[in-house]
């Protein structure tokens, strides 16, 4: 395996760098989709199972016909990396806009009423004493949505445009083991660098979580 590395370095450099922003890029979308929906969700309760319905079908949609169908609706080409960063950015809007939905229900008590009380706006709220609630719930969803992205992204490989996933269908075709080897592990070591780094980002953005723990 070291001898592939030292070999074709360039090219998993690449692949790699290509899954990494495959894999992310839509985590931040979908994040950033889920979260007005997921709070309209809160807001209006008769719109919520609708809006986790939905995201359940689009869920269930198997990624290679997913992929495969996106170019015909977006008129890119069937190659095209916009096709992987679509659908993912689906697959992780449906997963986290109930994840989202349901974090800020559960915070829903005493500390929401004191803030209407003191006259807190809804945006105020919600983003002052609701969200800040409600991260740890979030950030596991996130962590969900961002592993499921890592390994999804290898799916594109079949059309053309997989990051590591590359490694994978060369492996196969030429009938060596050490490009999947080498796929595999930068997977998983991907995988477990982001999931560190989200829980990182957590304790970073919740400090009260410690205090209390301590205490």
């Amino acid at each position: 395996m070291i001898t592939y590395l030292q070999n074709n370095y360039p090219e998993v450099l690449s692949d790699l760098r290509q899954h990494v922003w495959l894999s992310l890029v839509p985590v931040l979308i979908g994040a950033l989709l889920a979260l007005p929906v997921g709070f309209l969700a809160v807001r209006r309760r008769s719109l919520y199972q609708p809006i986790v319905n939905l995201g359940g079908i689009i869920y269930s949609v198997p990624s290679l016909a997913l992929f495969a169908v996106i170019p015909a609706v977006l008129g890119t080409g069937i190659v095209s990396p916009l096709n992987v960063v679509v659908g993912l950015s689906l697959y992780t809007f449906a997963l986290l806009t109930r994840t989202v939905a349901d974090a800020l229900i559960s915070v829903q008590g005493q500390a929401t009423q004191a803030a209407f009380a003191m006259g807190f706006r809804p945006l105020r709220q919600l983003f002052g004493v609701e969200l800040p609630m409600a991260l740890p719930v979030l950030f596991a969803g996130l962590r969900v949505a961002t592993v499921a992205n890592i390994s999804l992204v290898s799916v594109g490989a079949l059309i053309g445009t997989g990051g590591l996933g590359n490694l994978f269908t060369g492996g196969f075709q030429l009938g060596f083991v050490e490009p999947i080897v080498v796929g595999i592990v930068l997977s998983m070591a991907l995988a477990a660098l982001c999931d560190v780094g989200l829980v990182l980002a957590l304790r970073a953005m919740t400090p009260w979580t410690r205090t209390g723990a301590r205490a």
